[in-house]
């Protein structure tokens, strides 16, 4: 992952001011749908378009399910999530916050795949998304109370509602236990 400078103190910023907004305590668990309702983003569950795309809903929810998380569709300047509800309760909100953090961010749609049907990528914008669904989701204060409290991984994934992977990565990223075991 390679992010640009000064890009992680950003995204930090910005998960302070989304709390601020919201009323959540700077440690506190972060509800992404909360969030979405909040910036106005309707989230949808892919299996409510069964009706409309019954072999799309099967093939990602029962086939490949590992295929597709979640996507934002825009019309115009609105934007519609659509989560991958066969995925567990903690990997659509990781799945919801990346949505989230592309459009917090700013960052300019784009086509889901090009003229040859190739997936579209942009990876520095995905690094990001990804960065800032992370802050969102487990802030820097929050991983240092996970450290202090010295929480389980899986009491923490249960209490943030997120994944254990989730979880680690955030301690580990902000080096949360050598911060909290350097204090005199």
């Amino acid at each position: 992952m390679s992010l640009r400078r000064g890009f992680k103190a950003e995204a930090n910023r910005v998960a302070r001011e989304v709390r601020r907004e919201l009323g959540v305590g700077a440690a506190a668990p972060l509800d992404p749908w909360n969030l979405a309702a909040h910036l106005g983003i309707p989230v949808e569950k892919l299996s409510s378009m069964k009706r409309d795309a019954p072999e799309a809903v099967k093939q990602f929810t029962r086939r490949d399910r590992e295929a597709f998380s979640a996507v934002t569709i825009f019309s115009g300047y609105k934007r519609l999530i659509v989560v991958n509800d066969a995925h567990s309760r903690a990997r659509q909100a990781s799945s919801i916050a990346h949505e989230l953090g592309h459009s917090l961010l700013w960052h300019d749609p784009a086509p889901a795949l090009d003229a040859n049907a190739t997936r579209e990528w942009n990876a520095q914008q995905e690094d990001e998304a990804q960065w800032l669904a992370g802050a969102l989701l487990i802030s820097e204060e929050a991983a240092l109370t996970i450290a202090r409290s010295k929480l389980s991984l899986a009491a923490a994934a249960t209490s943030y509602g997120v994944s254990v992977d989730m979880i680690r990565g955030r301690v580990n990223v902000t080096g949360a236990h050598r911060r909290y075991h350097s204090k005199p």
